[in-house]
């Protein structure tokens, strides 16, 4: 057993899977509702451009023409649909971290970054998929349903099942390399700025000081996820909207340029901000369970045990 502050815990172990599958839920559903009418925002850029225009003036047009409760519109589908898939990103790439370690015992850690998280994020987005489906259309077409209670039905007996998954090939699109940036940017983050900035082992360091690497090295992980993953991003709204049968036909409509740019400032407004505040509350949660902070070499149950 190991020891942080007092408190002990026992590393890699079931228990340290179960809060980090719980700490990536509550952390993911209540920040991604949080920002809710950017998502509103965002969505109704990629689908209509010409109308939503900038954050400024699509804000003022969604206030004027649907009123206030049109940018709260999708909010189940934040809450819930994120907080599932951030429960298996978070939980099993912490999981596959450790699996992926014993198995490329000589590959660079890089690599196993980014096949963990790879991993993870395949049964994330499954996971993601059918919300996403419902809260986009909710988002977009204001008269198509309420909510998920309302949404679920109303597409299932429109497109059946394979209306939830329309969209499966370019969310992992979208989510995969966001996934794999984010994690190793975050990992390689933390070793830079413990070892180059702070100059201390992360053991010695505060709790305080801790949260803050976390933070720093979050934001780091939400910049370059965010221009690595904007073309898709456009795809899969082009998508879920109609705009497009396939994905071919959604890049070419929207245009190679635009698969860059369109909505890339707005995301990089908030998704800088939602990734920081995820890594701070979800290693909050970890601490305050008695679990250090994420970051750092992966180290075995025995391990942990012999050093106690």
């Amino acid at each position: 057993m190991m020891r942080v502050e007092g408190r002990a815990y026992q590393e890699l172990s079931p228990s340290y899977y179960g809060i980090c599958t719980v700490g990536g839920m509550l952390s993911a559903g209540t920040i991604h509702l949080a920002i809710t009418p950017l998502d509103v925002l965002k969505v109704n850029m990629q689908v209509n451009p010409i109308k939503y225009n900038s954050i400024t003036s699509g804000l003022n047009t969604l206030w004027k023409e649907q009123g206030p409760s049109a940018l709260w519109r999708g909010w189940s589908g934040k809450l819930f649909g994120y907080g599932v898939q951030g429960g298996c990103k978070f939980g099993l790439y912490e999981y596959f971290k450790r699996i992926y370690s014993d198995v490329l015992v000589d590959q660079n850690r890089s690599v196993i970054f980014f096949v963990s998280s790879a991993s993870a994020q395949v049964f994330a987005d499954v996971a993601l998929c059918p919300f996403e489906a419902v809260k986009v259309r909710v988002q977009t077409q204001p008269h198509f349903a309420k909510g998920l209670a309302d949404g679920f039905p109303k597409l299932y007996a429109t497109e059946g099942l394979s209306g939830f998954y329309k969209g499966l090939f370019p969310l992992w699109g979208r989510n995969l390399p966001f996934s794999m940036t984010m994690f190793s940017t975050f990992e390689h983050s933390i070793d830079f700025i413990y070892d180059n900035i702070i100059q201390k082992k992360k053991e010695d360091c505060s709790v305080a000081q801790q949260l803050g690497v976390t933070c720093l090295a979050g934001y780091a992980a939400g910049a370059f996820g965010t221009l690595i993953s904007n073309p898709a991003d456009n795809i899969v709204s082009s998508l879920y909207n109609k705009n497009a049968e396939n994905v071919l036909q959604a890049a070419k409509n929207i245009g190679f340029a635009n698969l860059f740019t369109r909505s890339l400032p707005l995301r990089i407004t908030f998704v800088g901000p939602v990734v920081t505040l995820q890594w701070f509350f979800y290693d909050t949660i970890k601490v305050l369970s008695g679990f250090p902070t994420s970051g750092g070499p992966v180290r075995h149950i025995e391990e942990a045990d012999r050093s106690a």
